[in-house]
């Protein structure tokens, strides 16, 4: 059984389970499947907002796919749930990521 397998077995057990739902949206991206990565992701902006790992990975895969103001309001929205959860490391990448595409666009 490989790794997606696994991971789709376990939130067969735990279908709300964020992490899960995260989980296999990263390995849906490393396998080179962004069409289903890009379904997770923004199946967890609607379902788990507060989940805020999620905006940095969604943002990033949209900048991949060309997508830059898509991925552009996604970085500010993660920044306010990061904002909002006190998460400072998120935050921090966020912001990061949300410099770097608008330095990029000049």
């Amino acid at each position: 059984m490989n790794r997606l397998e696994q991971l789709n077995a376990f939130l067969h057990d735990s279908p709300n389970d964020p992490f899960l739902h995260y989980a296999i949206a990263q390995e849906y991206n490393k396998l080179g499947q962004t069409e289903e990565a890009l379904g997770k992701y923004l199946w967890l902006t609607e379902n788990h907002p507060t989940y805020v790992a999620t905006y940095f990975h969604l943002g990033k895969l949209l900048i991949e796919r060309g997508e830059k103001e898509a991925a552009l309001a996604w970085f500010n929205q993660g920044i306010e749930q990061a904002k909002a959860a006190k998460e400072l490391h998120s935050l921090s990448e966020l912001q990061s990521a949300k410099l770097a595409l608008e330095y990029d666009e000049d």
